[in-house]
């Protein structure tokens, strides 16, 4: 006996069903691939999929950057801020810190 898939799940199908293909080819041409996703305001498997003809989904997706971090990196971080390893949203706050100053450290040296 199939089980039905709640409601709530049936826009999810589609994406179960799909099949990621990995590319393994020249850095040159990644890197530019990714130039051009960057450009465009895309993500690279989008710019692939634009390149390709295929249809993109365009709801614009909330920008942010995302970062592994093992319990290992939040110890070594708790010790760089001074805090505990379980204080992991100080921790954020910190990093979040760390990486606008040296964004805007980066872009006044690129000014002189």
């Amino acid at each position: 006996m199939a089980r039905k898939i709640p409601d709530k799940w049936q826009s999810s199908v589609k994406a179960i069903k799909a099949v990621q293909v990995a590319f393994d080819m020249d850095e040159k041409i990644q890197l530019s691939i990714r130039k051009q996703a960057l450009e465009a305001g895309l993500s690279p498997s989008d710019q692939i999929r634009d390149i390709l003809g295929l249809p993109i989904n365009k709801r614009p997706k909330r920008p942010r950057l995302t970062v592994s971090l093992a319990p290992s990196d939040y110890q070594l971080l708790a010790e760089k801020y001074q805090l505990q390893a379980e204080d992991q949203l100080e921790i954020k706050k910190k990093l979040m810190d760390d990486l606008i100053t040296h964004i805007n450290s980066s872009n006044k040296e690129d000014k002189e």
